[in-house]
């Protein structure tokens, strides 16, 4: 367990806490709704989905965030505007917690913010997400909709290397807070296996330096991964699931973008071992300090 030299920022966004130390804060899970191929979501562009299913997964992981005390958020995405703004009707009345309003198309993220603004939902929203890639009409949008919230995501076609990664939000943080961002959450960037390593470092290495919340998500390392299926079977596909989400956590991280929200039943009580364990340690001051 570690111990970040610079202070850590610690943002309440909708009344959940997110930042901090390790053990010092529960770490907060993200599960993705509405996604591609959702077998929930019988059409895509129009947004129409099966409302009794989704409501059931939302309180399955609203019930492992009770029992565990991590905090649950959805990362809402859409694939047309009209579906992501039916989407966010449907979570924001479900559930009072922010959300996270995430798109393929940049169009549908500035529809997402836009709309967010009109229903007096934007300060609810976390915006996923702005990168090197992200052109002046996006920043624009933000700043226009009172957006405060966003996901910093630290891409690198160097997907190797931590140093990229960090640069990439030394220069992109000051820019978002100039548009007025308060706060900042920064996703390591995973694209497969081996970029985990490279994210998890990175992450250390920006809270120790700048105290920026951080987190990844690490599940598109198995996503991506044929190999687990094809060298021990379908099965072992889950474990090693568990362990690229648990490999952030370990090394500091704030939030989890844990993939689909299915996967809740098996993500939390495995997160949950681990920030029980580090928020004993915090109290006792059993860790290595950076």
């Amino acid at each position: 367990m570690f111990f970040f030299k610079a202070v850590q920022k610690k943002y309440q966004i909708g009344g959940v806490k997110i930042g901090g130390q390790p053990g010092e804060t529960p770490t907060l899970l993200i599960g993705s709704i509405f996604y591609s191929r959702h077998k929930i979501v019988s059409d895509e562009r129009a947004g129409i989905f099966d409302k009794d299913a989704a409501d059931a997964l939302i309180k399955q992981q609203a019930e492992l965030s009770d029992k565990t005390g991590c905090p649950a958020l959805l990362d809402i995405v859409g694939s047309t505007p009209d579906a992501i703004k039916k989407y966010i009707d449907f979570v924001a009345g479900a559930s009072d917690r922010p959300f996270l309003i995430d798109s393929p198309g940049v169009d549908v993220k500035i529809a997402a913010a836009e709309y967010a603004q009109e229903a007096g939902l934007s300060d609810r929203i976390i915006y996923n997400s702005v990168s090197i890639e992200t052109k002046e009409p996006e920043f624009d949008a933000l700043k226009k909709n009172g957006t405060r919230s966003v996901i910093l995501l630290a891409y690198t076609k160097k997907i190797t290397s931590s140093a990229d990664r960090v640069a990439v939000v030394a220069d992109l943080a000051p820019r978002l807070e100039g548009i007025g961002v308060s706060n900042i959450l920064v996703d390591t960037f995973v694209m497969d296996v081996p970029s985990l390593t490279p994210s998890g470092k990175a992450a250390m290495e920006i809270k120790n330096r700048f105290g920026y919340p951080c987190g990844s998500a690490a599940h598109n390392a198995i996503s991506t991964w044929s190999g687990v299926k094809n060298l021990f079977g379908k099965d072992a596909v889950r474990s090693a699931d568990v362990v690229a989400n648990l490999m952030p956590v370990i090394l500091g991280a704030d939030f989890l973008l844990y993939g689909p929200v299915e996967d809740s039943a098996y993500v939390f009580p495995a997160v949950f071992t681990i920030d029980t364990s580090y928020r004993y340690a915090y109290r006792a001051k059993e860790y290595v300090t950076l």
